[in-house]
């Protein structure tokens, strides 16, 4: 045995692992896991069994019965349960309970189930629908969370037991209370309607998004995907161009029902897709969104602990980088990113990285002031000036490099104004991208050519991660600027709403969108008089239309 497990670590390539609810769960998929790869080092869960389900029939005189197949016969299914012997002891338990059917055809005469109270003998007597529903009912509500006070019985039961001397009677109530505990555990691992579904969850965190997917076919939880990459747009707007090039994979086969996060509009991946996708609201389903998004929120969170203990690596990637580009150690580095939509609302932002880690009280945001229409560079040339003409007016560090999303346009406009206006012997690189908007090639020099600088290096690293985080920032302030510019434009015109009452409408609402669906009374909730609030309900709904 330790031979083997000594074997298993020694060829061990990569470590994964799956958060679940319990370890019931944990099992079962780790058999249906094992059951699909057939790993060399599992031998236990290799065979063809599967696990047992109490199902209650659809017949005349329903049978309670165990059972390794889900059909779909109209039964009343409960499980997967740890294991056959849990399940049968769970099965004894409520046969004393419920005195259901027990013959798989009815006999002649009554038997002996009849005799100890464990069955009404339909084959004798006069057993109505209305009774046998009764049980069935009864039956369900055990197995749905009704066992807790039929515990709790047993539980004082044991106590009498044992107050009279009855140890072994004690006993055996308290191996009926541990079945019942071993068998009602909750598990979502396994749906019992045997559809082929994919479920989508995924987390947000600085700049970066986690989507994992839980691949189920038949019933069961087989497999996950996990992808993570930066954010470009809202997280709802990434997820739809997310999951569009998913299925572009031609190893994602469609699925006949997609589940997704509440966050996102089922009817618009339904309607891409042309497959049947639902926003779980209660029960299994919902809760294999939530578990899809927490371990998208924990592998988010991993990821970003690895970066943060990786700080030796970090050190040795900007003396690296300093080396490539063959200047000082660049402890402190700012990076700049422009954003706009065809010249509207040109913003630009500023973010700073000390010893290769974000130094975010020196964050800097810019509306751009002097440049009309969209002109990457004069935009560049403008922020570059104002941002080091205060840093020399205050009399405050400089940076020891600076990085330019782009080319070399943008590398020499901003050369320009350090070299030319204020005579800042600054290094400037550029980071150009490739047409998926990667990282692809970094720039550098007067004037600027291509640094070789392998993309596998931690400085290449690096500076992904500068580019990132820096186009994330930009593009952030861009969107809230833009928000906010479409929320009080429509209110201009309107008498009665100043400065002071268009903040106050974007307090309480939030954005255009939620104004647009408020109603006559929700506005004059906001503080806005009611002439007033007429006035501008009657407007955004003609603008709607």
């Amino acid at each position: 045995m330790i031979k083997k497990t000594q074997r298993l670590v020694s060829e061990i390539k990569d470590f994964e692992y799956i958060i679940t609810s319990s370890d019931l769960e944990a099992l079962v998929l780790e058999q249906n896991l094992i059951k699909k790869y057939e790993p060399r080092y599992n031998v236990l869960l290799k065979d063809d069994k599967s696990y047992p389900f109490l199902k209650i029939t659809k017949e005349e005189h329903p049978r309670l019965i165990t059972t390794r197949k889900v059909k779909k016969d109209g039964a009343k299914y409960f499980g997967p349960y740890p294991n056959v012997h849990a399940a049968n002891e769970t099965k004894k338990l409520l046969d004393r309970l419920y005195p259901l059917r027990k013959c798989r055809t009815l006999p002649d005469r009554v038997c002996l189930y009849y005799h100890i109270g464990q069955c009404l003998a339909p084959c004798e007597f006069e057993v109505t629908p209305e009774k046998n529903q009764q049980l069935v009912q009864e039956i369900t509500r055990f197995l749905n969370g009704g066992h807790k006070e039929i515990k709790q019985d047993l539980t004082q039961k044991i106590f009498q037991a044992s107050e009279e001397l009855n140890f072994e009677r004690a006993k055996e109530l308290r191996d009926q209370v541990k079945h019942i505990e071993a068998v009602m555990e909750k598990q979502k691992m396994t749906l019992t309607d045997e559809l082929d579904r994919d479920v989508f969850g995924f987390a947000v965190d600085k700049g970066w998004m986690c989507v994992q997917v839980f691949f189920i076919r038949q019933g069961k939880l087989i497999e996950r995907d996990v992808s993570t990459f930066p954010m470009y747009q809202d997280p709802e707007d990434d997820f739809y161009t997310y999951i569009g090039q998913f299925y572009l994979d031609e190893q994602h086969q469609k699925p006949k029902e997609i589940f997704v996060p509440e966050q996102i509009d089922e009817q618009i991946v339904t309607e891409f897709l042309q497959v049947k996708t639902l926003r779980p609201k209660i029960g299994k389903k919902k809760e294999l969104v939530e578990l899809a998004s927490k371990n998208a929120s924990i592998a988010l969170k991993e990821k970003f602990d690895l970066i943060e203990r990786d700080e030796q690596k970090t050190i040795v990637a900007v003396e690296r980088l300093g080396q490539a580009l063959n200047i000082d150690i660049p402890h402190r580095i700012e990076a700049f990113d422009n954003s706009n939509i065809q010249g509207v609302d040109p913003v630009s932002a500023m973010v700073s990285f000390l010893d290769g880690k974000p130094d975010k009280k020196n964050y800097r945001k810019y509306k751009v002031k002097s440049v009309e229409g969209p002109d990457d560079y004069e935009s560049m040339r403008e922020v570059v000036r104002r941002r080091y003409v205060r840093l020399l007016k205050e009399e405050l560090p400089l940076p020891d490099l600076i990085v330019i999303d782009g080319g070399k346009g943008q590398i020499s406009a901003a050369q320009g104004v350090l070299q030319d206006e204020l005579g800042l012997p600054i290094p400037v690189c550029g980071l150009v991208k490739d047409e998926k908007h990667r990282t692809s090639q970094l720039m550098a020099g007067d004037p600027p050519v291509i640094v070789p600088l392998k993309k596998t290096s931690q400085e290449f690293y690096l500076l992904q991660r500068i580019q990132d985080e820096v186009h994330r920032f930009a593009i952030s302030f861009h969107r809230n600027i833009r928000k906010k510019n479409m929320f009080t434009s429509i209110l201009d015109d309107i008498e009665g709403i100043g400065e002071k009452r268009k903040k106050a409408l974007l307090k309480h609402f939030g954005s255009l969108k939620r104004l647009k669906e408020a109603n006559l009374e929700e506005i004059i909730a906001a503080g806005i008089p009611k002439g007033t609030a007429k006035a501008l309900h009657k407007i955004i709904n003609e603008d709607g239309e």
